[in-house]
């Protein structure tokens, strides 16, 4: 970066961040720290509900599975394992396998769904955890295979819409807790009205972090394609030209466009001041931010309709047409219609 440009890679902004909080750049203990700031006011610029970047935006397609019961299975009491019968279960059909690891089972005359571990092809599956009601007698019982949750983008960070969550279905985001509640078992099928986003473990890789997904009520039991939109966590571009989530090398580039890439800083700043116990700078600096942080929503919000009140006059003016009917004149306690004094 030249002496009078604005800051372009990793290393123009830790420099920038450095030379506004006058400290020393030759340092590697105080560039580290500057470094772990830069990273950390990126993510948390991005981080916030009020400023959806149109540049983090990024689109992505979900496939919902449907339901499978062909065949039955045999289950044992204390045991994991689904012995099959005429199930023909594969996971070699790309999405539209009929079972895989993280799907539910429920087996007639039970209501508790069992998730799914593992899948041997053709003719059984383990549970992730032992079954509990007795043998299943004879040939087995019948089952149905569904899945209601799904893998999000690998870089899903969270949904542009924290109310909706397909761009083209009214499908309600509901918080995690509440969810539960209301669906503890969550085993009705149909075309899916509300969802929630939670995380959790990879089940087919234990030493990974945390997954993103989303759970559905009522659970698909169709092939539905369901298009959302969502806020990426890959902030950077590396040298290499992929997508990451943090800084790592001093070439590598924020995907904000550059001119806002000040914002990083002043971010950046802002938490430095604080915690160097500079209250009075933290504040100016926040300030500055904030005001920086308006101008760039509004730059892409251009022709974007203000918020406006907009009562329901439709039963003032039919009233208003016919005081005395209906019972709904307005007045106080009769005087003002009629003139009285108090």
């Amino acid at each position: 970066m030249s002496e009078i440009s604005s800051p372009q890679t990793f290393a123009d902004l830790y420099t920038d961040l450095l030379n506004r909080a006058r400290e020393d750049t030759r340092k590697d203990a105080v560039k580290n720290q500057a470094k772990r700031y830069i990273n950390t006011a990126l993510l948390d610029m991005h981080n916030g509900f009020a400023e959806n970047f149109p540049w983090a935006q990024r689109s992505a397609v979900l496939l919902t599975n449907q339901t499978y019961s062909d065949g039955t299975i045999i289950l044992t009491q204390g045991a994991n394992t689904i012995g099959g019968v005429g199930t023909a279960f594969t996971t070699s059909n790309g999405h539209f396998a009929n079972m895989r690891p993280g799907g539910k089972v429920v087996a007639s005359g039970d209501a508790s769904p069992y998730e799914v571990g593992s899948v041997l092809i053709g003719t059984g599956a383990l549970f992730v955890n032992n079954w509990i009601p007795a043998t299943t007698a004879g040939a087995g019982v019948s089952y149905t295979y569904y899945e209601d949750e799904y893998d999000l983008a690998s870089d899903f960070l969270r949904p542009v819409d924290q109310q909706n969550f397909a761009d083209n279905l009214p499908i309600e985001l509901v918080g995690s807790q509440e969810f539960r509640r209301r669906w503890p078992r969550n085993a009705a099928f149909g075309w899916p009205g509300i969802a929630t986003i939670i995380d959790r473990e990879d089940i087919t890789n234990a030493n990974e972090d945390p997954v993103r997904r989303i759970r559905f009520n009522p659970v698909p039991n169709a092939f539905l394609r369901i298009p959302y939109s969502y806020i990426t966590k890959y902030l950077v571009v590396g040298t290499d030209g992929v997508a990451q989530e943090d800084f790592i090398d001093d070439l590598d580039e924020p995907i904000v466009p550059r001119r806002y890439r000040h914002l990083i800083v002043l971010h950046a700043l802002g938490t430095w001041y604080r915690d160097k116990k500079d209250d009075a700078r933290s504040l100016e600096v926040r300030q500055e931010y904030v005001d920086g942080v308006s101008r760039a929503v509004g730059d892409f919000e251009i022709g974007a309709q203000k918020p406006q009140f907009r009562p329901r006059l439709e039963t003032y003016v039919r009233r208003a047409k016919r005081p005395w009917r209906g019972g709904g004149h307005y007045d106080l306690n009769g005087r003002f219609d009629r003139m009285e004094d108090r």
